[in-house]
């Protein structure tokens, strides 16, 4: 166990993180075997079965299917991105209020044996929707917008392809960093000062180049679509006063459950990074602090488990701090410079994709002012607050001011 965050080929290994797309699933599957049909052509047309309104219909009358034909790792994720999808159509149809309670136990009990399986929960995830619900126009082209497209959409305009390819771009870029980490650790243990410097500048200049990435979404997602179609579908019943006691999977389990929907804080790239770096996001207690944690339950395995591998490493931090050293000090701050822009421009997309669409809507609906749920993330948090909790931690962690 000594020195395994010194080899990016055992981290690769232990902890299924690919050298090119980073926590992405590599190269997901596209199609189910043959006995998963039914489940299969649900999702690929929900957007005319739900603007038709046949969509439950053709849910409630599938047959129930065992999960046995699901043998390796990607069919089963490719399985459970089929069933997040179809649970979430399911629920929120065409989003104007009429809401299912029960999800039938046809969908329900191979849906939680699954999620059983995976130790991920029955709800579409952010490992679903934005790791592997994605593919390659031409195999032999490189990993850009123009050559990628998704595997399912809610909508025929909702802006899915748009929110989560850019979405997953941003991780690549970043996932550039990960490869570093082995450096950082080596040469703490060697005591190799420039080589530290070295590799922590090369993260910094990774998390800008995943920026520069982000800037994307505006040319690729409208807002009032993002806001007023693409999002019912991303909720869950977990703090949502629709499903106040949340869901019930019939066949599976007596009693409703609660589960966050998909959102960003369920990336494990940038608290990959806040570990890395010592920023105490868990630290006091907070709401902001424990919605993080939460949210590390919504990861694959393998990720929650090389984040607390990370966490039980050496402090980076305070190997910096040490030293003393003015360019290892400005290099560790290039870092966490990188993340507060992050987090900064997570911020201003936020409220020009959510703020600004619910205060328009309230305006359109002749109330006062969006509803307390309108400005909630899809992960049911106080959306702001967090972000800016998040921010604010990140900021206060640069040894110098400025």
């Amino acid at each position: 166990m000594a020195h395994a965050m010194e080899n990016f080929c055992t981290i690769s290994e232990e902890y299924d993180i690919d050298g090119e797309v980073g926590f992405a699933l590599p190269n997901p599957l596209e199609n189910l075997p043959d006995v998963y049909n039914d489940w299969m052509s649900i999702a690929k047309h929900l957007p005319d079965l739900i603007e038709s309104g046949k969509l439950r219909e053709r849910v409630e009358k599938l047959d129930m299917l065992s999960i046995d034909h699901l043998r390796d790792h990607k069919s089963q994720r490719l399985a459970h991105l089929v069933l997040g999808c179809i649970t979430m159509a399911y629920v929120w149809d065409r989003g104007c209020g009429d809401v299912r309670k029960v999800l039938p136990k046809n969908i329900a009990v191979p849906y939680c044996q699954l999620s059983e399986k995976l130790q991920l929960p029955p709800i579409l995830v952010y490992a679903d929707c934005v790791l592997a619900n994605w593919k390659k126009k031409d195999p032999n082209k490189p990993l850009t917008y123009e050559n990628m497209d998704v595997l399912f959409s809610f909508r025929h305009t909702d802006c899915s392809k748009g929110f989560f390819l850019v979405s997953l771009l941003v991780e690549i870029e970043a996932a550039s960093a990960i490869k570093e980490i082995p450096t950082i650790f080596k040469a703490m243990r060697m005591q190799e000062l420039d080589t530290l410097r070295k590799a922590l500048l090369k993260i910094a200049s990774c998390l800008e180049k995943a920026l520069q990435v982000f800037h994307q979404i505006h040319e690729h997602v409208d807002p009032q679509v993002f806001f007023n179609v693409l999002r019912i579908y991303l909720a869950g019943w977990k703090g949502n006063p629709q499903l106040s006691e949340g869901l019930t999977y019939d066949g599976f389990w007596k009693d409703a459950k609660q589960f966050s929907g998909g959102s960003a804080g369920q990336s494990s790239i940038f608290q990959c990074f806040d570990v890395l770096l010592g920023i105490p996001q868990r630290a006091g207690g907070g709401s902001a602090a424990q919605f993080l944690q939460d949210m590390r339950m919504y990861m694959p395995p393998a990720h929650r488990n090389f984040l607390c591998s990370l966490e039980s490493n050496p402090s980076v931090r305070e190997f910096v701090l040490l030293k003393g050293d003015a360019g290892l000090q400005e290099a560790y701050d290039a870092c966490v410079k990188a993340l507060v822009n992050l987090r900064n421009y997570h911020l201003q997309i936020v409220t020009k994709y959510v703020l600004i669409p619910a205060s328009q809507k309230s305006k359109n609906n002749t109330s006062k002012e969006p509803s307390e749920q309108e400005n909630k993330g899809t992960g049911g948090t106080d959306l702001m607050n967090f972000l800016k909790t998040v921010r604010t931690t990140t900021q206060k962690s640069l040894l110098k001011e400025g």
